[in-house]
């Protein structure tokens, strides 16, 4: 976390790592059957929260289309109301980009093709036009404070990209100060992932494979020797982000047909074969795959959660609307641990100290998205509250300064918080 301002939660997934998980001085506070306050406001195509300084709340929004543009609004951490917002930012093709607080107190967004950086009243300090007219979708820092971003080859709704046409990926380096490209690097094949890193390497899960680019300070080097096809299987389609835990990557397969959400992933997966959660070893390069639920048409859009100090992994299928726990053992094999029926679509949330796990659960029925908190070691619920949200979130939540939550969906973005008493 070098490369990040040393807050709560300075960027997405909490870390290059995505572990999402709480830090220790923000533990989010709640007793078995306890209530939940819900604060919520309309926020259209909002995308995540991040954190600065005490009292520092930003949010990162866009709009649609092909030259949409972004925005950031720091908003009240109570009320959620805008206290000021950023001028229009340049943007481009319109996926879910991100933005991350810099060691050096800078602001960075990335959206559409162009990367821009912020001062912390948001007046806009520098501006770089990136080099394809695609999505870039998201970023990472790296230790000595370089971002590195990449394009997105997926379907985009509206905008279906059949698997045979989808163009090779490139890994691209900015520099902090001006945005200004330091290095690029074509990669091997297409990737709908966003990236993770681990000190000075770069993890992009591909459309087929694992791979892992070094950087040396000027200069991309893509690992040869480390290139793990994981997609083998017959009706097998592509994975999503990474999480690097205990000396491996951890993802979740069978991604095709997430352009088709319309308020829900539930029913939309097209893959045959039932979704995984991969496991490649960093050191070996081994593979393991482990079925969710073993159902065809699953889908997913996201990360696992690994809980590496109780060694518990959490995996979802979010089109069969199934999340199971699995414990990882010595030789990083998984046993099923518990199971149940629930409609999560968004990243997930950890508070290792109280071994809690906030999760979401989409009641279509009523048309409201749920923030349901678990007891990571045994499944069971610990509480459960409407966001507000009219869709399910396939987004970002984040840990506030204070043991209060905060949640995103493409049209809402709440706070919740323990009750006192």
């Amino acid at each position: 976390m070098s490369g990040y301002w040393p807050g709560p939660w300075p960027g997405e997934d909490g870390g290059p790592e995505r572990g999402q998980a709480l830090p220790p001085d923000s533990r989010f506070v709640i007793r078995e059957g306890g209530d939940l306050d819900v604060v919520s406001r309309s926020a259209v195509a909002a995308t995540m929260v991040v954190t600065r300084d005490p009292g520092e709340l930003f949010l990162l929004r866009h709009t649609a289309g092909d030259d949409a543009i972004a925005f950031v609004e720091r908003i009240d951490p109570l009320t959620l109301d805008p206290v000021i917002r950023s001028p229009d930012l340049t943007g481009g093709p319109a996926w879910p980009g991100s933005i991350a607080v810099h060691a050096n107190g800078s602001l960075y967004v990335v959206f559409g093709n162009h990367a821009h950086r912020l001062d912390p009243d948001l007046v806009p300090v520098a501006s770089s036009a990136l080099p394809r007219d695609l999505p870039y979708n998201g970023f990472v820092i790296l230790p000595d404070g370089h971002l590195a971003t990449k394009d997105f080859a997926g379907s985009r709704p509206g905008h279906p990209v059949p698997a045979d046409r989808r163009r090779r990926c490139e890994l691209v380096v900015l520099e902090p100060e001006g945005l200004q490209i330091v290095d690029r690097c074509q990669l091997s094949e297409p990737s709908i992932a966003r990236l993770s890193a681990h000190g000075d390497h770069v993890y992009v899960v591909g459309d087929t494979s694992l791979l892992r680019i070094g950087w040396d300070g000027s200069r991309l080097r893509p690992d040869e020797g480390f290139h793990t096809a994981y997609r083998t299987l017959e009706g097998q389609t592509y994975g999503w982000d990474c999480v690097i835990a205990l000396g491996a990557a951890w993802f979740l397969d069978d991604g095709e047909g997430s352009d088709r959400y319309d308020g829900s992933l539930h029913g939309h997966g097209v893959s045959s074969t039932p979704l995984h959660l991969v496991r490649i070893d960093l050191d070996s390069g081994a593979l393991s795959r482990t079925e969710v639920c073993g159902r065809p048409g699953g889908l997913v859009a996201n990360p696992p959660l690994i809980d590496p100090d109780r060694s518990i992994a959490v995996g979802y299928d979010s089109g069969n609307a199934v999340m199971t726990a699995f414990d990882i053992e010595r030789d990083g094999s998984l046993s099923a641990r518990w199971q149940r029926s629930q409609h999560h679509g968004g990243h997930l949330l950890l508070d290792p100290t109280a071994g809690r796990l906030v999760t979401g659960d989409f009641d279509a029925g009523r048309g409201m998205d749920q923030l349901v908190v678990l007891d990571i070691e045994g499944g069971g619920e610990v509480a459960r509250v409407d966001t507000g949200s009219p869709v399910q979130s396939v987004l970002f939540p984040a840990a506030g300064f204070d043991g209060e939550l905060y949640l995103c969906t493409f049209t809402t973005v709440s706070r919740i918080a323990a009750r006192a008493g």
